[in-house]
């Protein structure tokens, strides 16, 4: 039997709560032990989620903007992809400088990482197996240790549905964003972020896209009038949206895969490449012995916290995806400073009124606070602004015209309750507001601060002066 090692702060998960969980941990004074089951760092987000997504969604704009420069007055000529190229430009040149730079952050600070998969024996012990199969690793019987603090921030997964066993050309985000070739035909099931997204990419690059969506709408968490004018783009890129659709099965015959769905009863039956599910992710709570341990979970599977992310055992957190909220790293990000804090005896508490929700659609859409309909439906007396993108000289000299700004204020205190943009730079603009939710800032604050000229950044100020009865440019 190994020994039994004893440290200060351990954390199962080296992902986005995790690892700036432990960069911070550690600018705090703790000796910090980080436990991850891949070869690589930043885990779903950095190596197979949000960050390579973001380089096909780029990748696709620029060849899309190489193939029509005409309305610039450029002959651009035929332009061509090399889909081996732009997947080896986003592994290495993106995903791993990505990975390699949390990897000095984790050296500049002095954390240890344990490669293997943590298994927790009680509220004080864990063991180390290696990674894939469960076995115990060569030395001794694996590592056996005895922790001060643990934070858990080991993420979620795609849940998978009946009729479409991933394997093959059944697939998931992750298979999608590393498969070998370009598929011509791509049929997503689920049209929620992720969904979209990489519908956009992949009919960028010139994939024909089907996206079957079980609700009335796609993106379904973004107000109508903000996915309409994304639905608008999707049509325009040549993708098939059915939304109300159930799908059924997806049987793969080696060379395609033929998914069949049902709308109002009526069974339906299309051939494609590849068929991407992408219907929701499922915490990670059940892989790794938290039942040995007196650490609570709600009835869907997610760990009850506080808000220091403190569980039911005090000295074990839990950040990101495992625990209540959108699955954002964004949000993994600002839990993990707040756990790491809390250890060290810091003030610290999360608070979730100033979490900007994005979607990098063409055009982006981002939401802070409340929305209009939220607001009403808090019978709240509130104010509402709109300044459209087709009024600024930016949008209109990027030729990026569709979609607004919009501002929620309270109508007797003025204070900005929220906003939602959708247009150029949606995901960049998102953040002034999500700075005056945060920070309870009123209308004016907003509407007297100087924007430089012309920038994208001008109608959040546009809106301000609306609420405030001094529109300008409408």
């Amino acid at each position: 039997m190994a020994d039994v090692e004893e440290k200060d702060t351990v954390i199962i998960g080296a992902g986005p709560g995790g690892y700036v969980a432990a960069i911070r941990a550690a600018e705090l004074g703790q000796k910090v032990t980080v436990i991850e089951k891949d070869d690589s760092l930043g885990g779903v987000c950095l190596n197979v989620g949000c960050v390579p997504s973001k380089a096909l969604i780029q990748a696709g704009h620029r060849f899309q903007n190489a193939q029509h420069a005409e309305t610039y007055g450029i002959t651009s000529g035929d332009a061509s992809l090399d889909f081996d190229k732009l997947q080896e430009w986003k592994n290495t040149k993106v995903v791993q400088r990505m990975t390699n730079g949390v990897k000095m952050l984790f050296k500049k600070h002095k954390v240890e990482v344990i490669r293997g998969e943590a298994f927790l024996d009680n509220n004080n012990q864990l063991r180390v197996m290696d990674p894939g199969p469960r076995q115990f690793m060569d030395n001794g019987g694996g590592q056996t240790i005895h922790f001060k603090n643990l934070i858990i921030a080991t993420g979620s997964r795609p849940i998978e549905i009946n009729g479409f066993k991933f394997g093959g050309r059944v697939i998931d985000s992750t298979g999608l964003l590393n498969i070998k070739e370009l598929p011509k035909e791509l049929v997503i099931v689920g049209g929620g972020y992720i969904g979209t997204e990489l519908a956009g990419a992949f009919a960028d690059l010139g994939t024909h896209v089907t996206i079957l969506e079980g609700t009335s709408q796609i993106i379904p968490n973004f107000e109508k009038t903000m996915v309409s004018v994304v639905v608008k783009h999707l049509k325009k890129k040549g993708i098939d949206i059915v939304t109300n659709a159930m799908a059924k099965s997806a049987k793969d015959n080696g060379d395609n895969v033929e998914v069949t769905y049902e709308v109002d009863g009526k069974s339906t039956t299309i051939k494609a490449d590849y068929v991407m599910v992408s219907v929701g992710r499922k915490p990670n709570t059940d892989t790794f012995g938290l039942e040995m341990t007196d650490v609570k979970l709600t009835d869907r599977g997610l760990v009850e916290v506080d808000e220091q992310g403190r569980t039911s055992v005090s000295n074990i957190y839990a950040v990101g995806d495992i625990t209540a909220g959108p699955a954002l790293a964004h949000k993994a990000f600002f839990e993990g400073k707040t756990a790491a804090g809390a250890i060290s005896g810091k003030n610290t508490a999360n608070d979730y009124i100033g979490v900007p929700a994005v979607c990098f659609t063409d055009p982006e859409m981002a939401s802070v606070g409340l929305t209009e309909t939220e607001a009403k439906n808090q019978k709240l007396d509130v104010k509402v602004a709109k300044f459209p993108f087709a009024g600024n000289a930016r949008a209109v000299s990027l030729d990026s015209t569709d979609g607004f700004v919009k501002l929620i204020s309270d109508k007797k205190t003025g204070t900005v309750l929220g906003g939602q943009i959708i247009g150029p730079s949606a995901s960049d603009l998102i953040s002034e507001i999500s700075l005056a939710v945060n920070c309870q800032l009123n209308e004016e604050d907003i509407a007297l601060t100087i924007h430089p000229h012309p920038t994208l950044g001008e109608p959040v100020q546009e809106a301000a002066d609306i609420l405030i009865g001094y529109p300008t440019n409408v």
